[in-house]
């Protein structure tokens, strides 16, 4: 994407991997209507997917829920039972450390859930 939307997602992809080189991004559900697919940020499983739509950004983290979020990053998905989301709206600037800390503890979850 050469608007807004590509810029944030670029700028995301450094803090992911700053937070933890070891995260890979794959690309799943690809369909017609998106043939470029879903970017999946993983280790030890999904951590979180990067959906861009018309108006925002939306990163679901699939164990969200179980995360400790004390910034109050989580702003959408939240009465879901697992878990929750971050709305980026073109402007919004995302707290550069709170982000990773969050990413961090999802990767912990995820490794954590992996050895049961």
């Amino acid at each position: 994407m050469s608007d807004w939307r590509g810029e944030t997602l670029e700028a995301l992809r450094g803090l992911i991997l700053q937070a933890d080189p070891g995260i890979v991004e794959t690309r799943k559900w690809q369909k017609p209507t998106n043939p470029d697919g879903v970017p999946c940020f993983e280790k030890a499983g999904i951590l979180f997917t990067g959906e861009t739509y018309r108006d925002k950004i939306k990163l679901t983290f699939a164990r969200g829920a179980a995360l400790p979020d004390p910034s109050g990053l989580f702003n959408a998905s939240l009465d879901a039972g697992t878990r929750r989301a971050i709305d980026i709206r073109e402007g919004d600037r995302l707290d550069p450390e709170a982000f990773q800390a969050l990413v961090r503890a999802a990767v912990t979850q995820n490794q954590s859930a992996a050895k049961r």
